[in-house]
């Protein structure tokens, strides 16, 4: 006769914490404090002082040619940078888990490499490239094709800065769903194309909306490598970090609450971004835990075939 050997969930109390409660209440009121100072009180204080001079003040700071001009150049930045950065993450990764080749580990290394250099030397880099004495700047100059100290510059740099974001998130993604889907795919006569848009995309969709958030992040707030290609031209190439510097360091008192005004607007798009962080990690988990308990329950009562014989 054979067994059925039927698994059930635990159903226990869940354990409780053995340390004092003196040491609970000193480990969370560190945390709480800890966030207070470095978190909570420099947001209150750059709204503070935005608001210090009254609502009409604060949005005459943003009738400034230049601050509409930063804003909209941040945007540009943010949204080339989103683009290639997908694009490039979701290539590198799919490379990376779905085939095997020489060089693997080392184009790992090279996804990494933005991590390990400093944004000042990230800018520098690309000032030895394309400047007027380095290596491409006289051919550059001869075709009166200008990347350092426009536009142009001001992209690379912040490509360079954040393309580790995406393709960091989705090889981890891709890898624990391994290849057997596509393959089946391929089996049944499906065209590359075909098999990224119907099975590879929506596999990793909020892996890839969790990069994109990240990258849309750092772009929005990279000061070192766009301060060093920018040349801090106000009105052509100077961003919203670099406007607010500009105003910052103004003589004027009217110039400092301008540029906590801008601050404000950077820390509010943080703000938005982190929410919509953690909508997507939210989601995220819960689609992770809705697929364990599927798995852990198995099958309904009523799809089994003894079940389907005595009806």
């Amino acid at each position: 006769m054979r067994e059925t050997v039927t698994i059930t969930k635990p159903h226990g109390r869940p354990r409780q914490p053995t340390e004092p409660r003196w040491i609970r209440w000193l480990l969370t009121g560190t945390a709480l404090l800890f966030l207070g100072l470095f978190l909570v009180v420099p947001l209150v204080s750059v709204f503070w002082f935005a608001l210090s001079k009254g609502w009409s003040t604060y949005l005459a700071s943003f009738d400034d040619p230049y601050a509409w001009h930063a804003i909209q150049l941040t945007v540009i930045v943010v949204i080339s940078s989103v683009v290639c950065n997908g694009v490039f993450g979701i290539t590198a990764a799919w490379a990376i888990t779905k085939f095997q080749f020489r060089g693997k580990s080392l184009l790992l290394s090279l996804i990494d490499l933005p991590f390990a250099v400093s944004p000042v030397i990230a800018g520098l880099i690309f000032v030895l490239i394309f400047g007027l004495q380095g290596l491409m700047g006289h051919w550059l100059e001869d075709h009166h094709i200008r990347i350092i100290f426009a536009v142009p510059g001001i992209v690379l740099a912040t490509m360079f800065i954040t393309f580790p974001f995406v393709a960091r998130e989705l090889i981890p993604v891709m890898q624990s769903q391994g290849t057997e889907e596509e393959e089946a795919a391929r089996m049944l006569g499906a065209g590359g194309l075909r098999i990224f848009w119907r099975i590879t995309l929506p596999n990793i969709k909020w892996g890839l909306l969790y990069g994109l958030i990240l990258c849309s992040a750092r772009a929005m707030g990279e000061f070192g490598a766009v301060s060093v290609v920018s040349g801090h031209i106000s009105g052509q190439t100077n961003t919203l970090p670099l406007h607010i510097e500009v105003l910052y360091n103004g003589s004027t008192e009217h110039e400092r609450i301008a540029a906590f005004a801008c601050a404000s607007l950077l820390t509010l798009l943080a703000l938005v971004t982190l929410i919509i962080k953690s909508a997507v990690e939210w989601h995220t988990r819960r689609t992770v835990l809705l697929a364990e308990s599927e798995a852990f329950e198995g099958p309904p009562a009523s799809a089994s075939p003894s079940n389907r014989g005595h009806a």
